[in-house]
């Protein structure tokens, strides 16, 4: 359940950041009154995002098996989207996050405080829906090899309720981590997880018999690793690992985190560019 962890810890990290700078800007401003519309803007979306869950953890009851698997295919890949985007887009704009942020604020309480509150629920509601969807599609998977469903959702709250413990950390000033090495690494168990969200999706859409091969095999590895042994539960509640892969999940999985993994590798690594100030140089014409 490590992943599930992971992607609560994350996902609930970056809501924890956004609320935190948002309440120090605040506070630094002399704008405390406002204070009340960032949280009932994160409250709204808190709420919107466990309706979103209770949706989809609820709604495909009643349908057919093949809508079941068609729609759990459909959404863990539309899952993968989403957290990959999220991915590259933390890389790309968490050292301007603070900036950008307190820019919004200014513009936002000009408005009035329904625009602060929408902001706060813009900003966090994104990262409750992203997670929302991703968990759900974490705990069909090992609900469909004969898993739980009740332990990833655990392992996933401890994760937030991890975050927040480290968001009022960095709010009281008593914790200073290096938050760009923390993203490169939990960014980069994700990918591989999010390989193995993708390639259950592919084999929901053959139970679906809307894509082919179900019972064409790239390996079958049950024998040695029994998916109701100890380990074989470990790889699949961590990686979503399946002892039996047909040749299109192998190969999504190998398309996707492969290039995925070293683009996201190299993009987080890159330094970030700073325009030089134009300097006019001197000369004796000039003088």
């Amino acid at each position: 359940m490590l992943a599930n962890y992971l992607i609560g810890l994350r996902e609930g990290l970056e809501a924890t950041l956004v609320v935190v700078i948002l309440i120090a800007y605040l506070v630094r401003s002399g704008r405390r009154n406002l204070l009340p519309q960032v949280w009932a803007g994160v409250a709204l979306a808190a709420v919107v995002s466990l309706g979103f869950g209770a949706v989809l953890t609820w709604g495909p009851r009643r349908l057919t098996f093949q809508a079941q698997e068609a729609i759990g295919g459909i959404l863990s890949i539309v899952a993968v989207g989403f957290v990959t985007w999220m991915l590259f887009w933390m890389a790309r704009n968490a050292r301007g996050l603070s900036a950008d942020l307190r820019g919004k604020v200014d513009v936002a309480a000009g408005v009035g405080g329904a625009g602060l509150a929408l902001v706060a629920f813009l900003a966090v509601g994104r990262e409750g829906l992203e997670t929302a969807l991703f968990l759900w599609a974490a705990t069909e998977a090992a609900a469909g090899t004969g898993g739980t469903t009740v332990a990833p959702l655990l392992s996933a709250l401890a994760g937030i309720l991890s975050a927040v413990v480290l968001g009022y950390a960095f709010h009281r000033g008593v914790l200073r981590i290096n938050l760009s090495t923390f993203f490169m690494w939990t960014g980069a168990i994700l990918i591989v997880v999010v390989g193995g969200v993708l390639a259950y999706g592919i084999h929901d859409l053959q139970e679906a018999a809307i894509l082919p091969g179900l019972n064409n095999l790239a390996f079958d590895v049950s024998a040695a690793v029994p998916p109701s042994s100890w380990y074989g539960t470990l790889l699949k509640g961590v990686f979503n690992f399946s002892p039996a892969t047909t040749w299109l999940e192998a190969a999504a999985w190998i398309l996707y985190v492969v290039p995925t993994l070293t683009l996201f590798l190299v993009h987080i690594r890159r330094p970030a560019t700073v325009d030089a100030p134009v300097r006019r140089e001197h000369s004796p014409a000039a003088a």
